[in-house]
C-alpha cells in the first residue's frame, strides 16, 4: 500500500469511526401514540401528498386530510351583472409618490368578485379511509390495547388494537413518487367477514381556516361520486363542480366494493369470505385515470429507502450526548421536524402555513414565507428536495410578476403574496402592499451558489434575479430633499400593523434590499457582465436605518416607539438584520444588542408567530449568546406537540409549519456557523454537541 493511499484510509476509517450513527439517534424520537388526537395526525406521504392517521393507522374516527400538490377546486363565479368575470375586478387606486397606482385589493363596489378571487381557488382533501366494522355501532372507545409507532426511518406507521375480540395490526406507507398510500391489515376479522376498508369523499368549503378538518360531509347533493371495478381494481371517480379527479384502488385476492351508500359517498371494500386474515391494498390519488399503481410491499420498500436515504444525506445534528432535558428537547423537535418538512413541504409548489395536514388561507401559500419554509432545505444540504420549488417557483411565476410591475407602473417582477399554484396572487390590502418577498430570490440564489459556484447555476437564477432587481431599484423612491433613496409608503412592512401611508423606510426592508441588490450586482461580476447603473445607485442611497432612542426602529419615524403596545407587537423585524440576515455595511452593533435587550424585556411574546421564535435565536447566536438561542427555541410559546407538530397558537390553527422551517435555520445557523465567526462554540456552556454536513450561512 502508498503512502497516499494509506493515508486516504486512514481518513476513511477515522470519518467511519466518528460519524454519528444517524438511524440510532432518529429512532430515539419516534412517535407513539395510544389514542387519536383531536387536532393532529400521524402523517405518511412524499412532499407533494399526504395522509393523515387516527390511533387506527386509518381515519377511521377523526376525519383527517388526504391532500396533495394538485388537488384544487373553485367554485362557481358570481352571477351579479358586471362581477361575473375574473377581469370584471379592477381593484382600487392609492396615490403612491404623487401618482395613482392600481393595487390589487378588495373593491367596495365589487364585493362578490373580490371576495371570489381571495377565497377560489382552495385545496381540496381527496378523501376518507377508514375501517369498516360489521358492529356499526364502534367508536373509539371499544377499542383496546391501542398501540402506534411511526418508525421515522422508513416512513411506516405501525398501529395495534383489539376489537370484537380480536386482533388487528395495520401498516401505512406512502410512495415516494406517486401520490399513493399503502394499507396492510393483519387481523382474523378478515377472515369471519367483520373488518373492512370504507372510501369517503368530502365537499369543500370556502373558508379561510378549515381545520383541523377539511371539507363537510353532510352535502352529497352538491358532488358526485361513480364506482367502477374489474377483479381486485376499482376507479372511483369524484366530481366536484368542474374539478374532478379519481381514486385508484387494487388489493390482493378476492373482495368487491359497493357504494355509495344511502345519502352518502361512501364506499365499502369487503374481502372474501374467508379469504385469510390479511388484507393489503393500495390506493391512489391523481387528476387522471391511473393504469397502474405500485403494490403495498413494492411501496413500503421504497418507503423504506427513500427514508433511509433522507436521513443519511445533509446535514446531522446530535444532540444526545448532552445530559440535559433542554438538549434532549431540542433533539426531538429537530428530528420531527425534518421529518414532517419531508412530508408535507417536498413538493413542487411552496407549502401553505399548514402544510398538507389542512387548510388555512384556503389552502394558499405566501410568497413572503416561501424563505422560512424552504430555506432550511439548502442550508440543511437537501438540494434535491430544495430544486423541486427553487427557483422553479419564480420561473413559472415570472411572467405573471412581470405583468403585476408593468400593470402598476414599474419595471421588472413584482413578487405577489397569498397565491395560488397557478401564481394567482389574491386580492387584500396588505397582500399587495407587503414588499419583504420581493428579495427572497437573492437569498435562495446565494446559497445555491455557495454551495454549487458554477456557470450553471448563474445562468439558472440570472432571469430571475435581474427582474427582482429592476422592480426594486424602480420602487425606491428618490427623496430630493433627504437626498436618499426612501421605500414606502404606502407600504406594510414585515410586521403587518402599521399604517401603511405611513410607513417609510422600514428597518428589515431596507437591510433586505441592501442586501438583495448586493447579490444582483455580485451575480452580474461574476458572470463579467456590467452592473446596471440605476442598482448601484440605489443601493449606494438607501435611506439609513432609522434608529430611536439608541435602538432599531420598526420604520423611519414611527411615533411612540416603545411606548405604544403597537410598536412592539407581531413580528420583531428588526433583530433580523442580524441573524437572519448577514450585517449589511450600515449595520451597528452596540445599535443592535440595544435593539434585542429592548425586544426581549418589551415584546409582546404572547402574539408572536411561530417563526419569530427562530428569528429572535438566530440574532442571539450572532451576538454570541448561544445560551439565549437555545432558550428562544424552547419557549414556552414556541411549542410543538408530541408527534412534532408545530402549534399555531393564538394567531393560527396548529400545524404551523414556518415555525419548524424556521427551528432548522436556526440550528443549522448554530451548527455550521456563518461567514466571519470565529471557531467558538455556539451552543451551551458544556453541551457535547456533534454535526455533520453544515456550511457557513451567509
Amino acid at each position: 500500500m502508498t503512502i497516499s493511499n494509506f493515508a486516504l484510509f486512514a481518513l476513511a476509517s477515522l470519518a467511519a469511526a466518528t460519524s454519528i450513527d444517524r438511524e440510532r439517534v432518529v429512532g430515539q424520537f419516534n412517535p407513539v401514540r395510544h389514542a387519536s388526537s383531536n387536532s393532529t395526525p400521524m402523517q405518511v406521504g412524499n412532499g407533494n401528498f399526504a395522509f393523515g392517521a387516527d390511533i387506527t393507522g386509518l381515519q377511521t374516527f377523526q376525519p383527517f386530510a388526504i391532500m396533495s400538490s394538485w388537488g384544487w377546486h373553485n367554485f362557481s363565479l358570481p352571477t351579479a351583472p358586471g362581477q361575473s368575470k375574473i377581469s370584471d375586478f379592477t381593484g382600487l387606486d392609492w396615490w403612491t409618490h404623487g401618482k395613482l397606482v392600481n393595487y390589487n385589493q378588495p373593491n367596495p363596489a365589487e364585493p362578490l368578485i373580490s371576495n371570489w378571487l381571495i377565497q377560489n381557488p382552495q385545496r381540496v382533501n381527496l378523501g376518507r379511509i377508514g375501517f369498516w366494522f360489521e358492529d356499526s355501532n364502534i367508536t373509539e372507545a371499544g377499542l383496546s390495547a391501542k398501540s402506534q409507532t411511526l418508525d421515522l426511518y422508513s416512513g411506516i406507521i405501525t398501529s395495534e388494537f383489539t376489537v370484537l375480540g380480536s386482533k388487528v395490526k395495520v401498516k401505512t406507507s406512502s410512495d415516494p413518487d406517486s401520490d399513493t398510500v399503502s394499507i396492510q391489515v393483519d387481523s382474523g376479522l378478515i377472515h369471519s367477514g367483520q373488518l373492512g376498508i370504507f372510501f369517503d369523499y368530502p365537499y369543500p368549503i370556502a373558508q379561510k381556516f378549515d381545520a383541523p378538518f377539511v371539507g363537510i360531509w353532510n352535502v352529497t347533493s352538491k358532488h358526485t361520486t361513480a364506482l367502477q371495478q374489474s377483479g381486485n381494481k376499482a376507479q372511483i371517480t369524484h366530481d366536484i363542480d368542474t374539478t374532478t379527479y379519481y381514486t385508484s384502488i387494487e388489493w390482493q385476492g378476492k373482495g368487491s366494493i359497493s357504494g355509495p351508500l344511502p345519502s352518502s359517498h361512501r364506499y365499502i371494500l369487503r374481502p372474501a369470505s374467508k379469504m385469510g386474515d390479511y388484507l393489503d391494498l393500495s390506493v391512489n390519488f391523481a387528476p387522471k385515470p391511473t393504469n397502474s399503481i405500485p403494490s403495498p410491499k413494492e411501496i413500503s420498500r421504497s418507503s423504506t429507502k427513500w427514508w433511509s436515504s433522507y436521513w443519511e444525506s445533509g446535514g446531522f445534528i446530535d444532540l444526545t450526548r448532552v445530559k440535559s432535558t433542554n438538549a434532549t428537547e431540542l433533539q426531538r423537535r429537530i428530528i420531527l421536524s425534518q421529518y414532517l418538512l419531508a412530508v408535507n413541504e417536498a413538493g413542487r409548489d411552496p407549502p401553505q402555513e399548514s402544510g398538507l395536514v389542512n387548510n388555512g388561507w384556503y389552502g394558499k401559500f405566501h410568497m413572503e414565507m416561501v424563505l422560512w419554509h424552504s430555506a432550511q432545505w439548502a442550508r440543511w444540504g437537501k438540494w434535491e428536495i430544495f430544486n423541486r420549488a427553487i427557483p422553479g417557483v419564480y420561473d413559472r411565476f415570472l411572467a405573471s410578476s412581470l405583468d403585476r410591475a408593468r400593470d402598476m407602473g414599474w419595471k421588472g417582477a413584482k413578487w405577489g403574496k397569498m397565491s395560488d399554484s397557478t401564481g394567482r396572487s389574491a386580492p387584500g390590502e396588505i397582500n399587495s402592499l407587503l414588499i419583504w418577498q420581493q428579495p427572497h430570490p437573492f437569498y435562495f440564489a446565494e446559497l445555491e451558489y455557495r454551495a454549487f459556484p458554477t456557470r450553471q447555476t448563474l445562468r439558472k437564477w440570472d432571469e430571475v434575479l435581474t427582474r427582482s432587481a429592476e422592480f426594486m431599484a424602480d420602487f425606491a423612491w428618490w427623496n430630493e430633499t433627504a437626498g436618499h433613496c426612501d421605500l414606502g409608503p404606502p407600504m406594510y412592512p414585515v410586521s403587518e400593523n402599521t399604517n401603511p401611508n405611513a410607513t417609510i423606510n422600514p428597518t428589515f426592508e431596507l437591510a433586505y434590499w441592501n442586501f438583495g441588490l448586493s447579490i444582483a450586482s455580485l451575480w452580474k461580476t461574476r458572470q463579467n457582465l456590467p452592473v446596471p447603473n440605476t442598482w448601484t445607485h440605489v443601493n449606494s442611497n438607501l435611506a439609513p436605518l432609522p434608529v430611536i432612542n439608541g435602538t432599531y426602529a420598526v420604520y423611519q419615524d414611527i411615533p411612540n416607539m416603545w411606548i405604544d403596545p403597537n410598536t412592539y407587537y407581531d413580528h420583531p423585524a428588526m433583530t433580523g438584520i442580524c441573524g437572519l440576515l448577514p450585517p449589511s455595511p450600515a449595520f451597528n452593533l452596540t445599535i443592535m444588542k440595544a435593539t434585542a435587550a429592548k425586544v426581549r424585556s418589551i415584546w409582546d411574546f404572547k402574539n408572536l408567530f411561530g417563526w419569530d421564535f427562530p428569528m429572535l435565536a438566530m440574532n442571539a447566536a450572532r451576538l454570541g449568546d448561544s445560551e439565549l438561542s437555545v432558550e428562544y427555541l424552547l419557549d414556552g410559546l414556541f411549542a410543538f406537540d408530541d408527534v412534532g407538530m408545530p402549534i399555531g397558537g393564538v394567531r393560527v390553527p396548529t400545524p404551523y409549519f414556518p415555525s419548524s422551517g424556521g427551528l432548522l435555520l436556526a440550528v443549522a445557523l448554530m451548527a455550521g456557523g456563518w461567514d466571519g465567526c470565529g471557531g467558538e462554540s455556539r451552543w451551551p456552556a458544556g453541551w457535547d454537541v456533534r454535526v455533520e454536513g453544515f456550511e457557513k450561512a451567509l
